[in-house]
């Protein structure tokens, strides 16, 4: 058994690497505690790559300084946080960071107040933070380590973890009880089993086990090159990165300067380490700067110029900023149909993303970045994906607003209702107003049985949402369709679209929407392919 008065940044990288290993086996278990029937979320994905991100960046990292790893864990989950789990995680990571902030190492006393701020930061993070989720189960698994400590202040860290991990399991064994929509479907919570796997996982490695044999690679983000019409003129200039090694580094002066030679800093470490990543035109004036600091490792200098022209070259070029306004579109969707809809329909960019991918807040940050206006609208059309949009906006000179569109069928009305000539804030306003007008509704084959409030489904029915409420299941498609329009209100509605998926021909939408026609003769129907995954049919009317 490990057992040290105090750890470094190299355990504590490894503690962390051997969690999110120890996620990676079990992630697919942790995406099956949905509480829906139908693939709607993957939690363990999202919070396996933001964990896969977070170890990412702190690979750069000397590995005897404790705070400079759980800096760049904070800034790599951050930049990497994907859904609502994700994003939780990612402000957990950031709590422990401050806790430890400018130590080599730390201690047992200093994890558990680590652990402590890590509960604080998520709960802060969040509007209206609710119980029985991941929250509650950091937070008691907090609450048990700052209890052990008060009794015994002879623990281990190993010992330690065996109360936390204990106290987390049993934290997440009682959230149905305080969130009664997990009870009725008889799961746990999802987000707070993944951390129950990430904090098991630390315990593992500080008891010395070994995990099965399971190499874990991180991912590996691919960068996104968009939107500037080609010129003689340069766009990006260089994509600067490196460390600075010195004594006295100050952070936030370091951010302050580089902040008025480029754009897109980012900045992390502490007085002796800190990372630096810039975009500059001028990198040998940021290279000068980081001499005048200290000692320069890792650098690297990429030409975003050339890397432009390679993508216009194997995609061809997006407008200028000069042909569509002073704002810009980012658009979440996924299936081929949807992206063709959004692309016909003016949107600058669209972002891949679903209901079992969501983009992660680099994703969306890219695809900002490359937009050829200072202002950017961006449509999440899922509420998962919303959480990471939120994030963009205090990672880019550029100023962003988010239209909080929940499907895809809102940000096709949202989107209308954009206006090339108008201000943000114009666009904004008037996007968000066109979202409330729209009913949406899905039809899928539910993968599980379960029981939602007064509803009981059994697997393989065909199960009804509207506006994401489960509110149907029926025994064939003719039935639940029906079902479903009926409590979208069509018949009190002018428009309908259906948006069929891609595992449904055409021939077999006309056939279903026969009696629907004759049913609601006032109702204009229109039939769109959508090519979406997990929904049949995707329907909204106004």
């Amino acid at each position: 058994m490990m057992q040290k008065d105090a750890y470094t940044g190299k355990q504590l990288r490894e503690m962390s690497r051997t969690g999110t290993r120890l996620l990676d086996k079990h992630a697919t278990s942790v995406n099956a505690l949905n509480v829906f029937p139908v693939p709607d979320g993957d939690t363990g994905t999202n919070m396996l790559l933001t964990m896969q991100s977070a170890i990412t960046e702190a690979n750069t990292c000397p590995d005897n300084d404790a705070s400079a790893v759980a800096q760049a864990m904070a800034q790599g989950a951050l930049i990497g946080a994907r859904g609502n789990g994700g994003v939780i995680l990612s402000q957990m990571l950031r709590g422990l960071a401050q806790a430890i902030e400018g130590r080599d190492s730390f201690t047992v006393a200093e994890m558990v107040n680590a652990l402590d701020h890590a509960s604080l930061s998520a709960y802060k993070a969040l509007s209206h933070p609710e119980e029985g989720t991941i929250l509650t189960v950091m937070r008691d698994a907090s609450e048990a380590a700052k209890s052990a400590l008060s009794n015994d202040g002879a623990y281990d860290l190993p010992s330690l973890m065996e109360v936390v991990v204990r106290e987390a399991k049993g934290s997440v064994s009682r959230t149905p009880d305080l969130l009664p929509v997990l009870k009725e479907s008889g799961v746990v919570d999802a987000g707070g089993q993944g951390l129950c796997f990430i904090l098991e996982g630390i315990l593992l490695y500080l008891r010395g086990d070994e995990l099965e044999d399971h190499e874990f690679m991180a991912e590996i983000q691919p960068a996104t090159v968009d939107n500037h019409a080609l010129s003689g003129e340069p766009h990006y200039g260089y994509c600067t990165n490196f460390m600075v090694y010195g004594y006295g580094l100050d952070v936030n002066e370091i951010r302050r300067r580089l902040s008025e030679m480029g754009d897109s800093v980012v900045v992390v470490g502490d007085e002796k380490t800190v990372r630096v990543h810039v975009h500059v035109f001028d990198p040998g004036s940021v290279l000068s700067y980081g001499i005048s600091l200290g000692t320069l490792r890792q650098i690297k200098i990429d030409n975003m110029e050339d890397q432009h022209r390679d993508f216009v070259a194997a995609h061809g070029a997006r407008p200028s900023s000069a042909d569509i306004g002073n704002v810009s579109t980012v658009v979440v969707a996924s299936g081929e149909g949807f992206v063709d809809v959004f692309n016909s329909i003016g949107a600058t960019h669209v972002v891949s993303g679903s209901e079992t991918m969501n983009p992660s807040v680099q994703d969306l940050l890219q695809a900002v970045e490359s937009m050829p206006t200072d202002q950017v609208v961006i449509l999440p059309n899922n509420p998962d994906i919303f959480p990471a949009a939120s994030q963009v906006n205090d990672l880019t000179w550029k100023e962003v607003a988010v239209v909080p569109s929940r499907t895809m069928p809102q940000g096709v009305t949202a989107l209308l209702a954009f206006n090339y000539e108008a201000d943000l804030e114009a666009n904004v306003q008037a996007m968000a107003s066109n979202l409330s007008s729209v009913r949406t509704g899905k039809i899928a084959t539910a993968v599980r049985s379960m029981r939602y409030k007064s509803l009981g489904v059994r697997k393989g029915q065909i199960v009804g949402f509207v506006n994401e409420e489960l509110a149907v299941a029926a025994y064939t498609m003719e039935e639940a369709f029906k079902e479903l329009l009926d409590r979208m209100g069509a018949g009190s509605s002018e428009i309908m679209t259906v948006y069929y998926g891609s595992n449904v021909d055409q021939a077999d939408v006309e056939r279903l929407l026969e009696p629907v026609r004759d049913q609601y003769p006032d109702l204009e129907i229109e039939v769109v392919f959508g090519g979406q995954p997990h929904y049949d049919y995707l329907i909204s009317v106004e």
